[in-house]
């Protein structure tokens, strides 16, 4: 029953739903924190003499793992002349990948976190007076591929900080790039294909099964998204004034080896 429903509906529906289960998940994980494994878990982090966990876990060469997590993203506009600015309004998007990490020497790390990112950003032209002229919505779906370096500190106990920084490419599912209709028609269009920079922080806290890491990164476009409306149709006050349109986000992951 469920199959028919959602190939009628849509893949939207299906990514709402996924979304919602990402958010019982996590809220789910926290829970489980905070109840009856949690003094025996900040024991182990956190005490003067805690056991050591998995010592020789990130002595191996390559290891693999998944993740889970939120993002929100923005977008960066550069203008050839002044006038009103696009207003963005965010929304809280989600992401699920896989990590497959290389150990290059003791603190620095190679990883490689394929994963599916979904996002809604909608943009308001404030000098549009129709709403079906000053609203854009742009739904992402992203299949994002960052290659990034870790730099890990010197393990205290069963907690080791570390900082990341790479760069990513991504490929827009809901980029419409092909699509010949434009914003004269009511549709916003971005390239398939982006790049950007990476840099952010987390913790490894080591426990006694399993490596728990969450992180927090920011995510800087590098290259322009925007596709111009067709100039046969007219001077476009969608995307006349753009010089260039660069996505940037935070990303929140939380990372199980």
């Amino acid at each position: 029953m469920l199959y028919p429903c959602l190939k009628l509906l849509g893949l939207p529906p299906f990514i709402l739903h996924l979304k919602n289960s990402m958010k019982k998940t996590v809220v789910l994980l926290l829970l489980v924190l905070t109840t009856n494994g949690y003094s025996q878990f900040a024991k182990s982090m956190f005490s003067k003499d805690p056991i050591i966990n998995l010592e020789n876990w990130q002595k191996q060469r390559l290891y693999f793992g998944y993740y889970l997590g939120f993002n929100s993203f923005d977008f960066k506009f550069d203008y050839k002349t002044p006038g009103p600015d696009i207003q963005v309004k965010k929304t809280t998007g989600f992401n699920v990948g896989v990590v497959a990490d290389l150990r290059l020497q003791e603190y620095i790390n190679l990883r490689f976190e394929p994963g599916l990112y979904y996002t809604k950003r909608d943009l308001y032209y404030p000098n549009l007076p129709l709403e079906k002229d000053y609203l854009r919505e742009v739904n992402s779906t992203y299949i994002h591929f960052p290659l990034l370096l870790k730099f890990s500190s010197l393990r205290t106990g069963n907690i080791r900080p570390y900082l990341v920084g790479g760069m990513s490419t991504t490929l827009n599912l809901s980029s419409n790039a092909k699509s010949k209709d434009d914003n004269f028609e009511g549709k916003f269009r971005v390239k398939q294909w982006t790049a950007a920079y990476e840099v952010g922080f987390g913790i490894d806290f080591f426990s006694e099964y399993f490596i728990f890491s969450p992180s927090i990164r920011g995510m800087f476009g590098i290259t322009d998204e925007l596709i111009r409306d067709n100039p046969a149709k007219g001077p476009s006050p969608w995307t006349d004034n753009i010089d260039s349109m660069k996505s940037r986000a935070i990303l929140i992951n939380f990372t199980f080896h």
